[in-house]
């Protein structure tokens, strides 16, 4: 399951895990003009882990999640 939503300066888009247990903390994906981030909420460390990055980044991961393995190049 997952939301989306429309805010001022960002689309977020939250991820719900509903498989099997042991189920994983709900995924929070911002998208912004310069950026894209990703936290969850650590149990662990009773943190929240955050990533960031550049639109370019998210494109070649998500093309890198339809391609065999390799090392690619996307075009500029």
């Amino acid at each position: 399951m997952f939301t989306i939503e429309h805010e001022f300066d960002a689309t977020v888009i939250t991820l719900v895990d509903e498989g099997d247990a042991p189920l994983r903390e709900d995924v929070t994906v911002s998208a912004f003009a310069a950026e894209i981030t990703f936290e969850q909420w650590d149990p662990r460390t009773d943190r929240v882990s955050k990533i960031t990055l550049s639109p370019e980044q998210l494109r070649d991961l998500t093309a890198a999640l339809n391609l065999p393995e390799g090392i690619y190049r996307s075009a500029p």
